[in-house]
């Protein structure tokens, strides 16, 4: 059986105004150490063994390896040959041989799940997230959501806040991600729906109103528990949920 760094993940033809979703539990690879260091880069490995407990540092690793799976299935290369930029808010893109390629992507984990977003020719930013009711939502949105939503929070019944609140955390994490501007650009600055049943959407921007026409965004469901939006620059994407195939021995 070939290694990890000899396959790439099979992936289907990524064409325009289509945003493609893929999602992963990390703790279901089978990837040994073997393998993914034989496909990391040095600085990846570096970050993968600065965790201090093993399973934190297999799910990076897994995360890490599934990505370059996925975008060497695009660009049709090896993905031990695919190297990394990284913006000065921390956002990857592809550098070296492929810094000119059209194709564009994002990631996120929470737990033991990872999401990735991949587009042609538009900046993306995906985001995850575990709902749990272990925080302080109305105190958590006072701090970080605009007047709108958390007048509109306030108004959810009881049994739909905590979903609501991961609505509007992941939708804005992901605007966010998908601008490049990381906490430079303020949250109170724009409002995301978040009532269940509403679809995800970009509301209103500010100061400039205009700037909410020019991103779609978009809630692919995962998992029961989770939340996840994708934000992808352009009026007219639609979004597609991949099936993952196997990157390691097995998923």
């Amino acid at each position: 059986m070939k290694g990890a760094s000899d396959r790439s993940a099979p992936t289907p033809s990524l064409v325009e105004h289509v945003t493609h979703v893929w999602c992963l539990n990390l703790d279901d690879t089978f990837l040994d150490e073997r393998e993914w260091t034989g496909l990391l880069s040095t600085d990846e490995l570096q970050r993968a063994r600065r965790f201090r407990f093993p399973r934190d540092c297999r799910r990076f690793a897994a995360g890490r390896t599934t990505l370059r799976m996925l975008l060497a299935g695009y660009l049709e290369d090896e993905p031990a040959r695919l190297s990394f930029h990284y913006s000065d808010h921390g956002k990857p893109s592809l550098a070296g041989a492929h810094q000119s390629s059209r194709l564009k992507f994002n990631v996120s984990h929470s737990g033991n799940v990872a999401i990735f977003a991949f587009v042609l020719d538009r900046n993306v930013g995906v985001d995850i997230e575990r709902v749990h009711t272990d925080i302080e939502v109305d105190a958590i949105a006072q701090r970080f959501f605009s007047p709108y939503e958390q007048l509109a929070l306030a108004a959810l019944p009881p049994a739909e806040k905590y979903f609501g609140f991961f609505n509007c955390w992941t939708r804005k994490e992901a605007f966010v991600k998908a601008v490049g501007q990381g906490l430079s650009l303020p949250l109170e600055n724009f409002d995301v729906s978040l009532r269940l049943g509403e679809s995800a959407r970009l509301l209103a921007t500010r100061p400039d109103a205009r700037e909410a026409e020019r991103w779609t965004m978009l809630a692919p469901e995962i998992q029961p528990d989770h939340v996840a939006a994708v934000v992808v620059e352009g009026s007219d994407m639609e979004l597609e949920v991949e099936k993952f195939m196997p990157c390691g021995n097995r998923l």
